[in-house]
């Protein structure tokens, strides 16, 4: 029987299929892998997407686009399995899981895996965070990546830790990628995550 439920969302112009090699090694033992996709086409490159930007993606995004993210999250959520989760993803995905953390679920979430990512509502998940118990979050981003800089994405890893919740931070000279070079790290620290679940659901 599951002890719980990875929950991994792929990036823009990616899909569910190109996610479940990733989510399959990275699940711990007895866990499940879930992959949710995205129903937003990309018009240019195919894949979809779980909100569409601007060129520059280090511009705030406009109210279109976080209206695609309000409706993603309302999706996602619409599909969450019961029991324990651990949510992330790449890109995209990562922002969307740590999103959840600011709904009505994120008393089952145990971990967050955010692997290239950024926030894109950095005040309100700010404001989220005092008002909840701190859970374990495993981070990667690379020093090169072009789509995501990296000043980005080490903001978001400080919003988390200036609220007391512990980041493991994998940091790599590569671009806007997962580093294999680092993957048992990864998984370990979403191994530590389960094994935290299973601690607080048998008290």
């Amino acid at each position: 029987m599951s002890q719980g439920t990875l929950v991994m969302m792929h990036g823009m112009t990616g899909t569910s299929e190109m996610m479940r090699p990733l989510a399959e090694r990275l699940a711990p033992d007895e866990w499940s892998v879930m992959c949710p996709q995205a129903e937003i086409e990309h018009p240019t490159r195919g894949g979809f997407a779980w909100w569409l930007r601007a060129d520059d993606p280090t511009l705030p995004l406009d109210e279109e686009s976080q209206g695609q993210v309000g409706e993603s999250i309302k999706r996602i959520l619409g599909r969450l399995p019961e029991g324990p989760v651990i949510v992330g993803g790449f890109s995209q995905g990562g922002a969307i899981a740590s999103a959840l953390l600011e709904t009505d679920s994120q008393d089952r979430i145990y971990g967050l895996v955010l692997i290239g990512t950024k926030t894109v509502r950095a005040e309100s998940l700010r404001d989220s965070l005092p008002f909840l118990k701190p859970r374990p979050i495993a981070w990667m981003h690379g020093s090169r990546d072009h789509l995501v800089p990296i000043e980005h994405a080490r903001e978001h890893a400080d919003i988390f830790e200036d609220a007391g919740w512990p980041v493991t931070r994998l940091e790599h000279g590569k671009g806007h990628m997962v580093n294999l070079n680092q993957i048992e790290e990864l998984k370990n620290a979403i191994r530590g995550m389960a094994e935290n679940s299973q601690r607080y659901s048998s008290k």
